[in-house]
């Protein structure tokens, strides 16, 4: 799902995605000259790999999500929650996607490890 850049304005932009069983809802509203500012909801399940065992579990998401979109390359240390569109279009999809690559590369317990105190070590 693509938006145009130049259509976001000062009124509110609602969008809504669903996506592979995961659920994005939100806003884009204008905040600058070359920024607009984003805020919604990612919702769903998604499967993950337990970083001990290695088995496959269902982990279920709900996180709010606030950033800010520009149309321009940015320099700003400030403010690291910033994705660059230069073609003009803000791709919802990506950014969806984004956040569920940043959660699956992120250290990950499934149930039957996440209470195991002791160091596990596996031969191959």
């Amino acid at each position: 799902m693509k938006i145009l850049f130049d259509k976001v304005g000062h009124t509110i932009k609602p969008f809504h995605l669903k996506e592979d069983g995961m659920s994005f809802n939100g806003e884009l509203q204008k905040s600058g000259y070359h920024r607009l500012q984003l805020t919604g909801d990612i919702k769903g399940d998604v499967e993950l790999l337990c970083n001990r065992c290695g088995e496959a579990f269902t982990y279920t998401l709900e996180t709010p999500l606030k950033l800010t979109v520009s149309d321009q390359i940015v320099e700003d240390k400030v403010d690291l929650d910033i994705i660059e569109f230069l073609d003009g279009d803000v791709d919802i999809s990506f950014i969806l996607n984004s956040e569920i690559n940043t959660l699956k590369s992120e250290y990950r317990y499934c149930k039957n490890c996440d209470n195991i105190d002791e160091t596990f070590e596996m031969e191959f």
